[in-house]
């Protein structure tokens, strides 16, 4: 009983019962640093306190974590934002109704060219413009699902360079753990990841860092806890739940560096990311070479808490994410933005395991944020923040 505070017990205890419905949450996962949080609430037992146990479950792609989101073989998942918004409105697979119960991190992400651009002279987006402008053949790009993340920070930083992700280049689907790989048998010239994979690409000589996701929006939102809707309305106690005990994880892990060095070690094991721990602590700790003889402290590197700043499920960030699926034709007409937004993002349990977890919550369910082109981006007029690019579908 002492896990909730007053202000949300009255509402929990509308069934009688404030305990947790179900004691076991299979909780799917890529092999990416950001599934960190997830792995230990599991690990550390932040969950325990709340009265459930976390499973975290290694998948093998984002259509797979889909899958098995939408058939409930899993409670929830480590997901890109864009996909559970996909799903919600029937892009790219299977239509159901959807929720995100919270952001897992911030930045983290980053656009990986291979060496054989560099030997051409493209190193960045304005010489890779030129490169492709020149026509001599043509060059393809990955990024991890069609209406994820990955995919809209690809397209994002193509058009920001006057590159149309759609028409200029090729672009195509590749799961995360696979991309290097992938890479240095020559099936594409640049990609666009989360980490570890940028960092392995350095380290295996196979290509260098062209930007980073946080250079493209600086304390992007990237993965979210998702589940579908009708998980959290049979579960709202086991919902509030993981939220808090993510929190928690996500509280502890950017509490210290000797904690995320830490994490580091527990994720590259076999069960998790399955890579060497240096090549995952250097940019956790925002400790970054490009593999291209520059280094730097990047001071916006992968966050998992910053206060609880982190992990607000803004409904401006959704929202986000919805007008580049109509900038890309994803979707064929504007939806009703911010409905949507209020019905898939679940502020209220949010706030309810906040309160549990003792996070402090921001004033507003929106922020404003300046991209890369200098576009800001705030919430407001979202139709017409989509029709405004000048390279789209």
């Amino acid at each position: 009983m002492a896990m909730v505070p007053p202000g949300v017990r009255s509402g929990a205890w509308a069934a009688g019962s404030d305990a947790p419905e179900k004691k076991e949450v299979r909780i799917g996962f890529i092999p990416l640093t950001d599934c960190a949080s997830v792995v230990m609430a599991a690990v550390n037992k932040f969950d325990e306190k709340y009265g459930i146990k976390i499973i975290p479950t290694k998948e093998a792609s984002w259509a797979s974590v889909r899958d098995k989101l939408v058939n409930g073989e899993l409670d929830a998942a480590h997901v890109l934002y864009g996909l559970i918004y996909g799903v919600q409105l029937g892009v790219g697979g299977p239509k159901k109704d959807m929720n995100v119960l919270m952001a897992l991190n911030n930045n983290g992400q980053a656009i990986t060219l291979s060496n054989q651009l560099k030997d051409k002279g493209a190193i960045d987006g304005a010489s890779l413009a030129k490169l492709v402008a020149r026509k001599e053949r043509e060059y393809t790009f990955a990024q991890t699902f069609p209406t994820g993340t990955h995919a809209m920070w690809l397209y994002y930083w193509l058009a920001a360079q006057g590159i149309n992700p759609l028409k200029d280049v090729k672009t195509i689907t590749v799961p995360p753990p696979q991309m290097v790989a992938n890479m240095r048998v020559g099936n594409m010239d640049g990609f666009c990841v989360g980490e570890p994979w940028n960092n392995r690409a350095i380290m295996d000589n196979i290509g260098f860092t062209a930007t980073t996701t946080q250079d493209i929006w600086t304390d992007h939102p990237e993965k979210v806890l998702g589940t579908t809707a009708e998980w959290v309305q049979k579960h709202p106690n086991t919902a509030r739940a993981v939220v808090a005990a993510i929190l928690d994880a996500g509280k502890w892990i950017d509490a210290s560096l000797a904690n995320k060095q830490k994490t580091a070690e527990t994720i590259a094991n076999k069960a998790y990311v399955n890579t060497d721990t240096e090549v995952i602590v250097a940019r956790m700790l925002g400790r970054y070479q490009n593999g291209l003889g520059k280094s730097w402290d990047d001071k916006n590197h992968m966050k998992f808490f910053n206060d609880g700043a982190v992990n607000y499920p803004y409904l401006s960030d959704a929202m986000w994410f919805l007008t580049q699926h109509k900038r890309w034709g994803l979707l064929k007409s504007h939806p009703d933005y911010l409905a949507v937004a209020k019905q898939v993002n679940r502020i209220d349990i949010y706030k309810q395991g906040a309160a549990a977890a003792g996070v402090a919550l921001p004033k507003s369910d929106m922020r404003s944020s300046k991209l890369i082109d200098g576009v800001v981006w705030d919430g407001k007029e979202p139709a017409k923040y989509a029709d405004g690019f000048k390279v789209k579908a």
